[in-house]
């Protein structure tokens, strides 16, 4: 015979247990949505280097890897090192010389691929130098994604003679 006190009891038992359930859902779903991945998260530059420099310009190059399965764009860079740092790309102009100009829409690394920086190509570009830039030393950067996550990479100074194309409005070049 059920009584009601048992009844009562097993009603009880049944809300916390149910309300235990609900929570422990809501928890997992939360938490899911909390620790989704970010564009920060699946990016790594293992490689990177920047040009030694007295002053004037120098550039950041690398291999950028996505390890996500959606592409990645890269769509802004900072650093101590420069107040001005644009992303770039090396084009031919219309005399066929080789010119340096800001890349439209940033830089998209593929699901699961890797996107080349390299003189005399896609490059981060750092404009007005705040110090000299010196072998053996290191630059640190911060790169932004288009989900407005952020990537840190610190990366070694060396020397280089290359990379001496000129910037889009022709006075300027990697050189100086």
């Amino acid at each position: 015979m059920i009584t009601r006190t048992n009844a009562t009891t097993r009603f009880s038992v049944l809300l916390t247990a149910a309300a235990l359930a609900l929570t422990g859902c809501a928890s997992s779903t939360a938490g899911a949505e909390s620790t989704a991945p970010t564009a920060g998260d699946a990016v790594t530059i293992p490689d990177a280097w920047v040009k030694s420099a007295e002053s004037g310009m120098s550039a950041a190059f690398g291999e950028l890897t996505n390890d996500s399965a959606m592409d990645i764009t890269v769509v802004a860079a900072t650093s101590e090192a420069s107040p001005m740092i644009e992303l770039h790309e090396t084009v031919e102009d219309d005399s066929g010389e080789m010119v340096m100009r800001q890349k439209d829409g940033g830089f998209v690394i593929p699901a699961g691929g890797t996107f080349d920086l390299e003189p005399g190509g896609n490059h981060i570009m750092l404009m007005d130098l705040a110090d000299p830039i010196q072998a053996g030393g290191e630059v640190t950067f911060t790169l932004t994604f288009s989900d407005d996550s952020t990537y840190e990479f610190t990366a070694p100074v060396k020397d280089y003679a290359g990379a001496d194309e000129n910037y889009d409005d022709g006075d300027m070049d990697m050189d100086e």
